[in-house]
């Protein structure tokens, strides 16, 4: 029996054709959710390879139509709906699209079912994953059913097609889905900050500023808008309609087992999010004083001959490596390289001179760093991450720390982030045994 869903509040309609970009989670959530919504669904990617299993049982299952191979016009002909996976560039397709075709990021799709539940987002270039863990927490705490996805973890579709209940819902928001976001109404919207990044996906940083933005634009004066240090004049100039709220740097939560200035910034804006939901100063309080860092990030993977191992793979810029480098006071074994994004790897000079003992460079991008960073500390270079730490490993010493901060992304060599995390814990336990 083919589950069917009601959404009145949903565009789509029985028989539409719906295209859907990219055979990820989000992708195969999305392509779910549409059938059960009516819609006739194609699936659409450059390469069938990428199809797991479980969405090839979908597909046939569903009955899906699927166009594998470039782009191209015959791949969306007819489509009434298109819905991108995050990281699909709109610009990109938006040539082969008809005319009169909605674009629509599957978060929006799913918002649609679920518009009776509040919605506590959380955008931003670094920052985001923590929040919305710290956020996600102290709403459970507080005695909250909370739902945490989105950019994070499940996609929303998934949480409507379980039948998922929330009193909250927590989603971290990136600008690839923001971009294609028209009606999403967030009870309580937060932009941490906003640094260069994603300049291989948007065209300048206007566009991804306006992509950020885009959080905010169908609040009313109802709604919260919560935004970080240096971003004073940016809801003024978008004309925010909610009440404007800024955080800054606080003493706020002094026993919370985050450290960093970076960290101190994400709990102030996760208590002034929670705050409207009920979540008191002393709740949240005693939230922090048990919270860890998330996987991938600031990760310790733990001790090899004396050096500690911290994996903060998910460091792809140059203000979260900024933010790492200044967690650490011992000597810093600097693992950098990947996929560059966009910044200025010249700003952090100084901390490199004055924090890091020696930085090994492994995959793409190395004469960004190697031009960035001359004579601020001895450089090497390697094809792979695990022939650099090694080469790290040799000029390292007992107090040390080893840690992986790319400042890029990780395509280059990896499926993603967390597969990068991955093989530094992989690289960690070979050298941790010899």
């Amino acid at each position: 029996m083919v589950m069917k869903i009601s959404c009145q509040q949903s565009p789509v309609t029985t028989g539409m054709k719906a295209v859907v970009v990219g055979v990820g989670s989000t992708g195969m959530a999305a392509a779910e959710l549409l059938h059960a919504l009516g819609a006739q669904v194609r699936i659409v990617d450059r390469s069938a390879d990428k199809v797991t299993p479980a969405f090839r049982e979908v597909i046939e299952k569903l009955g899906f139509e699927t166009a594998f191979g470039d782009h191209s016009v015959e791949q969306f002909a007819g489509a009434s709906l298109v819905v991108p996976s995050p990281g699909v560039p709109v610009l990109k397709i938006q040539q082969y699209l008809p005319a009169d075709a909605l674009v629509m990021a599957e978060t929006e799709l799913a918002w649609h079912c679920v518009q009776h539940i509040p919605v506590l987002a959380v955008t931003g270039t670094n920052g985001k994953t923590t929040t919305v863990r710290l956020c996600a927490k102290m709403l459970e705490d507080a005695g909250k059913k909370v739902f945490l996805g989105g950019n994070i973890g499940t996609p929303l579709s998934r949480f409507v097609l379980e039948g998922g209940e929330a009193d909250v819902l927590v989603l971290e928001l990136s600008s690839f889905q923001l971009q294609t976001c028209s009606a999403l109404r967030p009870k309580v919207g937060v932009l941490t900050n906003i640094t260069v990044d994603h300049l291989d996906y948007h065209k300048d940083m206007d566009e991804y500023t306006d992509a950020k933005m885009r959080l905010f634009a169908r609040q009313t004066v109802e709604d919260k808008a919560i935004f970080g240090p240096g971003l004073e004049d940016l809801p003024y100039r978008h004309d925010v309609k909610a009440e404007i709220w800024f955080f800054d740097d606080s003493s706020r939560f002094p026993d919370a087992l985050l450290k960093g200035r970076h960290n101190r910034l994400n709990m102030e804006a996760s208590f002034l999010a929670c705050s409207v939901f009920g979540v008191t100063e002393e709740s949240a309080a005693a939230t922090l004083r048990e919270f860890v860092a998330a996987e991938h990030t600031l990760e310790t993977v733990g001790v090899a001959r004396g050096v500690t191992f911290v994996n903060d793979t998910k460091a792809t810029t140059v203000d979260a490596v900024r933010a790492a480098l200044e967690t650490f006071d011992a000597p810093i074994l600097l693992l950098a390289g990947g996929v560059y994004k966009g910044g200025d790897l010249s700003t952090l000079a100084g901390l490199v001179r004055s924090k890091v003992k020696a930085v090994g460079l492994y995959g793409s991008s190395r004469e960004k760093f190697e031009q960035a960073w001359a004579g601020c500390a001895p450089m090497s270079y390697d094809t792979t991450m695990e022939e650099a730490a090694r080469r790290l490993m040799d000029k390292a010493a007992a107090g040390d720390v080893m840690l992986l901060a790319p400042a890029t992304s990780s395509f280059d060599q990896y499926a993603n982030y967390r597969a990068r995390g991955e093989d530094f814990r992989r690289i960690y336990s070979l050298l941790a045994g010899e």
